[in-house]
């Protein structure tokens, strides 16, 4: 049954409109034009690096896929546009994997095609038990607990009982051997759940904010209750948002995702605060066209990034962090309900 409602998700991620209607954000951002670069577009660096994994550019291919035979085909694919360009790739929940051995090929595939890449593993916050595990089931540089309370809440057969989730997370840092990511799956993470989630041991956090793909959405496409889906498509924290809260928040690093389509985008995420961007649907849809296309896509993506780059006179990510920015709009309108600063984006160069 898991089998088959991992491919149902990805059918439904690859042909029906499964898009928030309301925005990222990210229009809301502005980046201070620099008349002056004073820096060459040729030289700019986007090498990174993220717990400990050295990357060549702050990029992740986000967690899409895994658990049925079908999507061998597509990690493969991934992985080694993942590995070629020495960017990081998250697996879909490995929970089939686990409850089924003969799955298990469905992820390994993507460490024999990318062997050097970072790869992060994926199991959802309802089985945390099963963390340790998913981790054995190849070499993995990092396991993401995957936080999904909306899809889980319009999904049929969805768990909604998540007393004890902090507490096991803890648990669950302590047992791994290897860093534990919280990540959510599109309706982003609060400043306030940040912090709870570093002080029990989290490494990073995916805010995965909405605007990208809506889970509330895919369920309605399965529920026989559409009206429900249809109601909770738009929840949800923006991606703008919601990584000006994290970034405030923690010390650990931060990765941003959620509905980011093009590099400048991505520019003003790391902007922002964000350690790295993440991205799936486009990148799925993109796989589907072949390895060229998937890796013409990637190269177009960089070139975008270093554009902006170059006009902010930015010639790497730590400078790029320091550049000035102007928050307006309904983004602006949240974080100061919420409490958070956005002048100190536009007056960083004066500090």
């Amino acid at each position: 049954m898991i089998s088959d409602r991992k491919l149902e998700h990805l059918l439904l991620c690859t042909h029906s409109d499964v898009e928030y209607h309301k925005k990222t954000g990210f229009k809301d951002v502005e980046l201070v034009h620099k008349a002056l670069p004073e820096i060459n577009k040729e030289e700019i660096d986007l090498s990174t690096s993220l717990l400990g994994k050295k990357m060549d550019a702050p990029i992740i291919i986000t967690a899409i896929t895994g658990g049925h035979p079908s999507s061998i085909e597509v990690n493969q694919k991934l992985a080694q546009a993942a590995g070629n360009l020495n960017i990081g790739m998250g697996l879909g929940s490995q929970r089939a994997a686990v409850e089924n051995p003969e799955l298990t090929s469905t992820y390994t595939v993507a460490r024999e095609a990318a062997p050097d890449a970072l790869l992060i593993g994926n199991i959802g916050a309802p089985q945390m038990e099963q963390a340790l595990e998913a981790s054995q089931m190849m070499g993995l540089d990092a396991m993401a607990i995957h936080l999904n309370p909306l899809q889980e809440a319009i999904q049929p057969e969805g768990d909604v009982d998540s007393r004890g989730y902090l507490e096991n997370i803890k648990k669950t840092t302590e047992e791994m051997k290897i860093p534990v990511i919280a990540k959510e799956t599109g309706a982003g993470i609060s400043g306030n759940d940040a912090k709870l989630l570093e002080n029990v041991g989290v490494k990073a956090i995916d805010v995965a904010g909405s605007g990208g793909t809506s889970w509330a959405a895919v369920e309605t496409y399965r529920s026989p209750d559409k009206d429900m889906g249809e109601l909770y498509w738009d929840w949800g924290i923006p991606t703008a948002a919601s990584t000006v809260e994290v970034s405030q928040s923690v010390q650990i690093p931060v990765i941003s995702s959620g509905g980011i389509r093009n590099g400048l985008e991505a520019v003003k995420a790391l902007a922002l605060g964000a350690d790295a961007v993440g991205m799936a649907l486009p990148v799925l849809k993109t796989s589907y066209l072949g390895e060229g296309a998937l890796e013409q896509f990637f190269q177009k993506f960089m070139d975008q990034i270093k554009v902006a780059m170059f006009l902010v006179g930015a010639s790497n990510l730590k400078q790029l962090q320091k550049t000035d920015l102007v928050i307006q709009g309904k983004t602006r309108e949240w974080l100061t309900e919420r409490g958070y600063d956005t002048k100190i984006y536009a007056r960083r160069s004066s500090l």
